[in-house]
């Protein structure tokens, strides 16, 4: 329970190499996806499906420790309202820019120093809603395992590979693979309506939630594309540019 605790805590998760995950749809999603699971915590008064039974069976059959606890034991573990009973320790995977290439990675998105885990969980689920390939989290910013981004990325953490990296590692890897960085701007040359990939492997490059991208990010990009807006909001959540340019990219 202290570790479980522990882990809302971004030091405790790089010391432990652990995460949790809570909710039965996003253990079912880590443990379908083969994800090695440490162990689970579930309050039997609050489990009522059978898929969650058999969960917790099928994983303890496989060695993985499942503790019973109290109602009130759990509550102090769980941070959504009306828990599901079941909170899962999970040991992280970490992908490399090696692992990718213009064959299992041909439309993709790179943010740059994101802030918001909740974004970066709604991105992922974006990026796997459109067919789209994986995630690159770009000069440091918020871990994709802070629970927020887990709970947020409704299982697809588990489906799609997440990178992070250097920004000026990610051009190189760009230029050798010979994938096409599509940048995103107020200041940008193109509409998004008007991009035309073709079937041209491209990243989306988005810059953060407070500074967009730097000058010399949007140099290193190939092509630079901007949302119209017509009203007084002078910008977008950045999660939600995402989806738009996402949807629109992958029909070019």
């Amino acid at each position: 329970m202290k570790m479980a605790r522990s882990l809302r805590q971004r030091k405790a998760r790089a010391e432990s190499g652990l995460f949790l995950v809570e909710g039965i749809l996003h253990t079912g999603e880590a443990a379908a996806a083969g994800w090695d699971l440490d162990s689970i915590l579930y309050a039997p008064e609050l489990i009522s499906g059978d898929f969650a039974r058999s969960l917790i069976a099928e994983q303890e059959a496989r060695g993985v420790r499942c503790q019973p606890v109290s109602e009130d034991v759990f509550d102090s573990v769980a941070e959504k309202e009306n828990p599901q009973g079941i909170v899962a320790l999970v040991h992280q995977r970490h992908w490399q820019l090696d692992h990718l290439s213009r064959a299992n990675f041909r439309r993709g998105v790179a943010l740059i120093a994101p802030q918001d885990p909740g974004n970066v969980g709604t991105i992922l689920r974006t990026i796997d809603a459109v067919g789209a390939d994986g995630l690159i989290l770009l000069e440091g910013g918020v871990d994709p395992f802070h629970p927020s981004a887990v709970r947020a990325s409704m299982g697809t953490l588990f489906w799609k590979p997440v990178v992070q990296t250097s920004f000026a590692a990610f051009v190189d890897w760009g230029g050798a693979a010979g994938i096409r960085l599509v940048g995103t701007s107020a200041r940008g040359t193109l509409d998004y309506r008007e991009v035309a990939l073709g079937d041209h492997p491209a990243v989306l490059v988005m810059g953060s939630e407070q500074r967009g991208l730097s000058r010399e990010q949007v140099s290193a990009c190939d092509l630079l594309v901007r949302l119209p807006m017509h009203g007084r909001a002078s910008s977008l959540n950045l999660a939600v540019a995402c989806g738009v340019l996402l949807y629109a990219l992958m029909e070019t």
